[in-house]
């Protein structure tokens, strides 16, 4: 969609700290985040909700969850994330989206009662781009090497 800021980011009309992309989804780093981290994970197509992605994507986008929540515990020394879809109610940008976000004990997240916490500035938002990805590239890596070992043994 022309007007869609998300299919914009993807198209790269719009600048946004990007921190994984594949032929399946784009993730970077959300402007308004809950922490330092909160990672916004899209698919590269325009689907308004999880109920419109087509059902041959659902396994390589939660594949791609699944890495970039790993990479958010691992980058930013995190105990664990918060992972989050959602649907038209408190979707902000009508483009199907993930929300992947460190969490730690007492980090002040009650219920849905979400204060935010932004990046100190710009430099802070870009270091955590920088760690994020090399995180990303390395565990991408290193489960290409667990599949190809599996599908080797089987």
């Amino acid at each position: 969609m022309k007007d869609c800021e998300f299919c914009q980011v993807v198209r790269r009309e719009i600048d946004r700290c990007v921190v994984f992309e594949d032929g399946v989804s784009l993730a970077f780093l959300d402007e308004r985040p809950l922490f330092p981290g909160h990672v916004l994970v899209v698919p590269q197509t325009h689907y308004e909700t999880l109920a419109d992605l087509p059902s041959e994507l659902v396994a390589p986008l939660f594949i791609n969850f699944r890495l970039l929540a790993q990479a958010v515990e691992e980058a930013l020394v995190a105990q664990g994330t918060f992972v989050a879809i959602n649907n038209r109610i408190s979707q902000s940008v009508p483009h199907l989206h993930v929300h992947v976000v460190p969490r730690r004990k007492k980090d002040g997240l009650k219920g849905f009662f979400w204060p935010r916490n932004p990046y100190r500035d710009k430099e802070q938002m870009k270091e955590v781009q920088k760690t994020l990805r090399a995180v990303v590239e390395r565990l991408g890596r290193e489960a290409g090497k667990k599949e190809r070992s599996g599908s080797q043994r089987g």
